[in-house]
């Protein structure tokens, strides 16, 4: 099936504006340029948290839900109005009867007839006979049962459910495409790829991150979500102690997806510097000023299910990249991993003696064929 000309109606689990651009932004982005896309955001999955963040996401919502799709960047976006909490079976009912009545409402008003539905989380299961789709893809990026707040059981059983009647899914760790498998054998295991144009451009002359360029060098450099429950703390803490001359890097937003985290074990730490949130497009500027791309992810139920869409932005912008031992990342080319901080940091500073120009444009061109364009060539490929 050729992805052009068509209508999808695609169920995501974050913002389209969020702060962190995943896999649903990147893939829908691009397809909305040869398809028309309505993108249903998050339905709030785990239970919100009374911190600043929640109740300004929820009053937003509230705000942007009693208005009609608005259109970014050639994407229809709907916010639904929905109550963010699905703990009990009446509201769950309550919920999926919002849900269709404003999807089918907006979809209507796109003048889309029978489209793509493209499910991020598998409540869009509950679109199926509003829309009549004329095909259905479960689109499988990560274990959300295994987050905070997230009710698993009730998850997992609309998850069996929405596997079971999708035509495609895709999944984008091993550890997923092997359960899934046991659901529906048309099962697509698409890892997460980057814009590897943008990021190889971190290898061209030009400006480095003004926040970035004030710290000493070597910077190792970590960029996405800053939460506890993947970052393993103590390993950035001993890696920062065991390397003091070294500028740990963090970038990115603390909190997303777990306001309340806790990340006090790297406070304080003179060589670990946050630096914020950077735009997408800002982040070869960073990389640019790097010396090594790092994942130092915890070992846990959530990160066993990872493909971080770090590891093709690290290695388009030539970097070298050591990992803590994900299952998703055994055998990728270019990604080295470690166990502990000792072992990251041996890994580091031979991977820094040895590097070079010429080795970084090498992983930089070998990164290059794990674009979202390729990708969408495979997920063509596969549709029925």
């Amino acid at each position: 099936m050729k992805l052009e000309g068509q209508d999808v109606v695609c169920v995501g689990f974050a913002d389209w504006d969020a702060k962190l651009l995943t896999n649903q932004h990147h893939l829908m982005g691009r397809l909305a340029r040869r398809n028309r896309v309505l993108f249903v955001e998050s339905l709030g999955l785990r239970r919100p948290q009374l911190a600043g963040r929640d109740l300004r996401r929820i009053l937003r919502r509230l705000r942007r839900g009693l208005a009609p799709p608005r259109e970014s960047g050639g994407v229809h976006v709907l916010s639904p109005l929905v109550v963010p909490l699905h703990g009990s079976e009446l509201l769950r009912r309550l919920n999926a009867w919002l849900l269709r009545q404003q999807v089918r409402r907006a979809a209507r008003r796109l003048g889309m007839e029978r489209p793509l539905l493209w499910g991020y989380v598998p409540q869009a299961e509950q679109l199926i006979p509003a829309l009549e789709p004329r095909l259905v893809v479960y689109h499988c990026v990560d274990d959300i049962a295994a987050q905070k707040g997230v009710d698993a059981e009730a998850f997992r059983a609309r998850e069996q459910r929405f596997a079971r009647a999708a035509d495609l899914v895709i999944a984008s760790a091993p550890a997923l495409a092997e359960r899934l498998r046991s659901l529906n054998p048309n099962v697509l295991y698409a890892p997460n790829v980057a814009d590897t144009g943008l990021f190889s451009t971190a290898l061209q002359a030009g400006p480095v991150d003004p926040a970035l360029e004030l710290l000493p060098r070597p910077r190792i450099v970590f960029h996405g979500a800053l939460v506890a429950t993947k970052l393993d703390l103590g390993l950035i803490a001993e890696l920062a102690r065991l390397r003091p001359d070294w500028s740990i890097v963090l970038v990115g937003p603390r909190g997303l997806g777990d306001p309340g985290t806790d990340l006090s074990p790297i406070e304080g730490i003179a060589n670990v510097r946050e630096l914020g949130s950077r735009a997408h497009d800002e982040l070869p500027a960073v990389l640019r000023g790097a010396a090594a791309g790092i994942i130092p992810y915890s070992m846990n139920s959530l990160t066993g299910s990872i493909f971080p869409m770090k590891v093709y932005e690290y290695l388009a912008a030539g970097l070298p990249v050591v990992s803590t031992p994900l299952p998703a990342l055994d055998g990728v080319e270019d990604v080295i991993l470690a166990s502990d901080a000792e072992a990251m940091a041996a890994a580091l500073d031979s991977e820094l003696s040895a590097d070079t120009p010429e080795l970084r444009a090498e992983r930089s061109r070998r990164a290059a064929s794990h674009s979202w364009d390729a990708r969408i060539e495979e997920i063509e490929a596969a549709l029925p």
